[in-house]
């Protein structure tokens, strides 16, 4: 691994948490109303795998978004996600109830953000990440960029470096084949 990948691995070794937005993280950032009003999202299954992967090697997840939506919560439940912040104008606000919460250190969390609002936070954990399609201001003040845009596998690629950095990934694969 060359310098740059080892500091990677090691930032990535010591999360426990990993902490998402929504929009532009999870989904792609846009926003869908049918006639009624009612709000959609779409999300990447393969995010929800990689999600799962993490909670089963013992790495919580977490969510703080600017939004307040009941997609969000019904998907949050379906993966299993109890600490799930919505409507937070302050992330940082949160982001600081959520360690005091868990009894975590900022250290110990991986933030995955993609516009400034989430600058206050990624300044802060000890692994920052944002998805290819982030703003340019965000991508200067993180430590990595997924090579997929949010809302299409981004969040999956941070599960499986977390999970390799870890070691953890055979757990889930042996888990996988053996079922």
């Amino acid at each position: 691994m060359s310098e740059m990948d080892q500091s990677l691995k090691q930032r990535a070794i010591e999360i426990r948490m990993l902490v998402l937005d929504v929009d532009g993280v999870l989904t792609d950032g846009r926003l869908y109303f049918d006639d009624a009003g009612n709000e959609m999202k779409a999300f990447n299954t393969r995010d929800g795998l990689g999600i799962k992967a993490l909670q089963q090697c013992g790495i919580e997840v977490a969510i703080i978004t600017g939004r307040t939506s009941a997609v969000v919560t019904q998907r949050m439940e379906q993966l299993g996600i109890r600490h799930v912040y919505q409507g937070c104008e302050d992330k940082l606000s949160a982001f600081m109830d959520l360690l005091q919460v868990t009894g975590l250190e900022a250290h110990q969390l991986c933030f995955a953000g993609d516009d400034w609002i989430d600058l206050p936070v990624l300044s802060r954990v000890g692994l920052a990440v944002t998805v290819a399609d982030g703003e340019d201001l965000v991508k200067q003040n993180v430590h990595w960029i997924t090579r997929r845009n949010g809302g299409e596998g981004a969040v999956r690629e941070i599960c499986n470096l977390l999970l390799s950095a870890q070691d953890k990934q055979q757990i889930v694969l042996d888990d996988i084949l053996t079922t």
